[in-house]
């Protein structure tokens, strides 16, 4: 039977017990400075992209590039399949957008009370598709450019209007596309090599767990096991797409996928327990990492001759054989498509409850707006598209980090008007100032999901700010304004969202480890050694998930009358259930242990 977490190791379980998930300071720069797999090449793409949209929109004379830069910083995909997609589905809802505007600005220009109702009708929608519907990755952009465009029809002269907000709105999408498109498909790597070379990345970090780990190295590993193999997962579906590929090269890949996340897992308890690997066993490690950075992949690995000491090293070495031996598994009855809105689109009130508050948040903004006569603010509006979010544990957690990403960005921008834009003669000196910090934002942003809203709100001000006009700027009033809205915009949005309906992430913690235990009962019962590799995987992410809930739920502030101490005995519950669930599915990638059902079951009821 696998030891509860009060019986593991002292140095491994009394270390997981201490790790009690919570986003410190510290944390939060270790996740800053995480050099995780590919981190580095998608930053400089996406701040290409970002610098490339910029440079079409000076030559085309696009009014307020801040938001076409903002679109390719969203948007912005890893490979050159899922990029060319992403810009060629935008570019299909322009023809739609198109003719949407046109109708809107009919309807409502010169009547100021059907603007307002179309604003708040929209907001509602578009709110609601982003909780609700599998367009939740673009439903808010969407929202906030239909809505900017409405917004910045009184700023033009009546005669110009419904040809100039219709170009804009077309402008804010095609620029991005089309730059999405041609540049995305010449820098952006295929999604096969992004699979290799993140397979390399976990053998090379196991090989240097099993030689000389240090603290540094530990997190590094643990930071990357937690996401699983879900990205690369959807790289080997993004390169099926590409119809280059041979499907039996595309299962190899992805059988060894799912065994390096195995691997890591297994050199990551080796490491801890401070055993030593035999050199045989780090030369064919090595070895099967030189093959894979070259883009290909080994076959017939023989594991070394000699047994290894210790027990989790002897399970690593019977991974190896089939590492890239995909297994021929009966195909199961497909799941039945839940179609464009999910399950409980229209039963579960919390959609409804989102997209009320967030059309709160977007109409307190535009009377406030409106009321004070303050155009420069306007950038209030569109912050509540960007900064919405589910549950309160989530608001108050990234609050800090949208803010202190506002004030990076516009700290920035306001020191590059003052001393920088004076010193610029031509367009290059600020294409460079525009990749650089762009760089700077999409480091951050192409980081772990617990940072990433501060990389992009760095953007977010620092566009704002230094995109006024076309080149160069010196205008020190509209930076310092929009800077003013984007925070009217997050303190807005965080008052209402965390007073009225506020979502507690508490209620998404059973969700989470049902969805775990489920996976650890499928691992349980595989029939073969593949199998459990790939649930294993699938439960890395799983966990990962809950974890992050459980650190959302930390943040909340008690409900009045709850009792504390039972809240806080529930989260350490939770916490020391993740921790035996995550050694249970190590173990199960050796074998079933005796009892293991009754000990899922075990960890449910204690999760309860």
């Amino acid at each position: 039977m696998v030891p509860p977490a009060t019986d593991l190791p002292p140095q491994q379980g009394e270390q997981d017990r201490k790790s009690f998930p919570k986003l410190t300071l510290s944390r939060i720069w270790a996740l800053v400075c995480n050099p995780a797999p590919d981190r580095l090449g998608y930053a400089l793409r996406m701040a290409a992209g970002c610098t490339a949209t910029v440079l079409v929109g000076e030559v085309w004379q696009v009014p307020d590039l801040a938001v076409p830069a903002l679109v390719t910083m969203a948007l912005w995909q890893k490979d050159r399949v899922t990029n060319a997609l992403a810009a060629i589905g935008l570019n299909i809802i322009i023809l739609f957008l198109l003719a949407f505007v046109y109708g809107l600005i009919r309807l409502t220009l010169d009547h100021p009370l059907w603007l307002i109702i179309v604003i708040a009708l929209l907001s509602f929608g578009f709110f609601f598709l982003g909780s609700a519907s599998k367009l939740k990755p673009v439903a808010y952009m969407l929202g906030l450019i239909i809505v900017y465009a409405l917004i910045a029809i009184d700023q033009v002269p009546v005669g110009e209007i419904v040809t100039r907000a219709i170009l804009y709105a077309d402008l804010f999408l095609a620029v991005p596309g089309a730059v999405m498109v041609v540049l995305g498909l010449l820098i952006c790597p295929s999604p096969k090599t992004l699979l290799t070379e993140g397979i390399t990345e976990r053998l090379k970090l196991s090989i240097s767990l099993l030689q000389n780990p240090d603290p540094t190295l530990l997190d590094h590993a643990s930071s990357l096991l937690n996401t699983g193999a879900s990205e690369m997962m959807r790289n080997v579906k993004m390169a099926k797409l590409e119809k280059i590929w041979s499907p039996q090269d595309l299962a190899c890949l992805q059988q060894a996928a799912n065994a390096s996340v195995a691997v890591l897992a297994l050199s990551l308890n080796a490491a801890r327990s401070r055993a030593t690997a035999s050199a045989e066993l780090l030369n064919t490690l090595n070895e099967m990492a030189t093959i894979f950075a070259r883009g290909d992949y080994p076959t017939n690995i023989t594991p070394p001759t000699n047994p290894e000491k210790c027990t989790i090293l002897r399970t690593l070495a019977s991974l190896l054989p089939t590492f890239t031996t995909p297994v021929t598994v009966k195909s199961e009855k497909p799941e039945k498509s839940s179609g464009f809105f999910f399950p409980d689109a229209f039963r579960n009130p919390d959609h409804i409850r989102f997209a009320v508050k967030g059309t709160a948040a977007v109409m307190s903004s535009y009377l406030l707006f409106k009321i004070l006569d303050w155009p420069g603010i306007h950038t209030c509006i569109i912050t509540c598209f960007i900064v919405a979010l589910p549950t309160t544990g989530e608001m108050i957690s990234k609050l800090t980090l949208r803010i202190t990403g506002a004030l990076i960005g516009g700290a920035i921008g306001i020191l590059s008007i003052i001393g920088v834009m004076p010193h610029l003669d031509g367009v290059t000196g600020f294409l460079v100032l525009i990749f650089s910090v762009s760089l700077l934002a999409a480091w951050v942003k192409a980081g772990n999901q617990r940072i990433a809203y501060a990389g992009f709100q760095i953007g977010l001000a620092f566009y704002l700010t230094d995109l006024n006009g076309y080149g160069p700027t010196s205008d020190m009033t509209t930076a310092r304004d929009r800077i003013v809205g984007i925070m009217i915009g997050n303190f807005i949005t965080y008052a209402i969202f965390t007073s009225f309906w506020p979502a507690s992430a508490r209620n998404m913690v059973p969700a989470k480890l049902k969805a775990l235990f489920q996976l650890l009962r499928k691992q349980a019962t595989a029939p073969t050694l593949q199998q459990r590799e790939a649930l294993f995987a699938q439960a890395q992410s799983a966990l990962d998930a809950a974890k992050l809930t459980l650190e959302y739920t930390q943040t909340e502030p008690a409900n009045p009358g709850a009792d504390t101490q039972q809240h806080q005995n529930q989260l350490a519950t939770w916490h020391n259930t993740l921790i035996q669930a995550d050694h249970l599915a190590t173990n199960l990638l050796e074998d079933t242990p005796a009892h293991t059902t009754a000990y899922i079951e075990q960890l449910e009821r204690n999760a309860q």
